[in-house]
């Protein structure tokens, strides 16, 4: 049977979701539990992978068990054998042929400034900038990244695909007193390209670059033209669409 989950982490103490040999991630922890739970091996296909330190509210992911079991057992089960940076929001089954990563419709990241006074409490979670930034300015600037474009410029070394062309179908920043929140809403993106584009709206509000370099850094399909990456701690995947 196969089952999506709807799950958060905290991505402080993680090497990102994407098992890797040796490094604590979000995938190891959830196979080894549902392995358990099955009496063999289990793989899980999420919506897509975060780096290290990025946070979820709402990933989601797939997965197929040999055991018939209900969903709020499963849940239960789940969530009493996590780690504590790990919680399963939801279980629900789906049809055979479901795929969390090729069938989603749109991802929605938000990442988070403080510009106030350093908040030790909010350190893992929000970078903490702790100086005044142009705001407006960067509220002007971020309406340059809704569209269809080549982010080359805006992604990174290691992402090895060809196809650099992505569409972003929404992108904003409030301001919560001293919190600033930037959201991008896409089908999907390319490797650190939400920090990239973050990185650059910064740069935008410390008036270091005009609030119209977007389209021509955009338009430059150069890597080391957007040069500066926010940290990955701000950033926390909020919403999967299917």
């Amino acid at each position: 049977m196969r089952y999506l989950i709807d799950f958060s982490y905290s991505g402080e103490l993680f090497s990102g979701y994407q098992k890797q040999s040796g490094l604590r991630t979000v995938q190891e922890e959830l196979e080894k539990v549902l392995t358990s739970i099955n009496n063999a091996p289990v793989s899980i296909c999420a919506s897509g992978r975060t780096d290290a330190k990025v946070s979820a509210i709402h990933q989601k992911a797939h997965f197929d068990l040999d055991k018939d079991i209900s969903c709020y057992k499963l849940k239960g089960a789940l969530n009493s054998y996590l780690p504590d940076d790990i919680h399963v929001n939801s279980v629900i089954v789906v049809s055979s042929d479901f795929h969390a990563r090729y069938m989603v419709k749109s991802k929605t990241y938000q990442y988070s400034i403080n510009i106030g006074d350093y908040n030790p409490i909010l350190r893992t979670h929000v970078f903490q900038y702790c100086k005044p930034l142009n705001v407006r300015l960067m509220k002007k600037a971020i309406k340059d990244f809704i569209g269809t474009f080549d982010f080359t410029s805006f992604s990174s070394a290691q992402d090895k695909r060809t196809n650099k062309v992505r569409e972003i179908f929404d992108a904003k920043i409030e301001e919560h007193n001293d919190n600033i929140i930037i959201t991008f809403k896409a089908k999907g993106f390319l490797k650190y390209q939400v920090r990239s584009m973050v990185g650059t709206l910064i740069k935008i509000g410390e008036e270091k670059i005009a609030p119209d370099s977007i389209p021509i850094l955009i338009n430059k399909k150069d890597r080391k033209s957007a040069p500066f990456m926010a940290p990955a701690n701000g950033l926390t995947l909020i919403l999967v669409e299917y």
